[in-house]
């Protein structure tokens, strides 16, 4: 497939936003409707576009509290991370978890209503992982950039 400079800038307007309608983006772009379809339609079956989804306001759903968590196991054998893994993905407070290198071995960004909620979160949920050897939270004083645009 073939990626242009007309793709990538349709992608910028996706992720600015997603519900513009393809007459719209046709205006943009200086394309016809069907050319801007069929582009779309492209990108999503290749792979370009994972997915569509709502960005929701932290503060109105009462979910401000956020956490980065790094999680050190106690031995990096296969089945501990495996384990780990999976029983982390299924954590609805994990927005994101990354393996690192470093000093510890993941990193987590949780999100929960408030100190309470995230000391529940910890000791009902987070801890309870078998193989977790210590882990190191620092909390968000203020978020100075948050984006989900990647740039061309």
């Amino acid at each position: 497939m073939v990626f242009d400079t007309i793709d990538k800038k349709l992608l910028e307007y996706l992720q600015e936003d997603s519900k513009q309608t393809n007459k719209e983006l046709s205006n943009k772009l200086n394309l016809s409707v069907t050319a801007v379809y069929e582009r779309i339609k492209k990108l999503e079956r290749e792979g370009f576009i994972s997915g569509y989804v709502a960005l929701v306001n932290k503060v109105k759903v009462d979910k401000a509290f956020m956490v980065f968590c790094h999680v050190k196991l106690v031995q990096h054998a296969q089945d501990y991370v495996i384990k780990f893994e999976k029983e982390v993905a299924s954590l609805n407070e994990v927005l994101e978890c990354y393996h690192i290198s470093g000093d510890y071995d993941y990193l987590l960004k949780v999100i929960v209503k408030d100190m309470v909620a995230f000391r529940e979160f910890m000791v009902k949920k987070l801890t309870t992982i078998d193989h977790i050897g210590s882990t190191h939270s620092m909390f968000v004083i203020n978020e100075v950039k948050h984006s989900t645009v990647i740039g061309f």
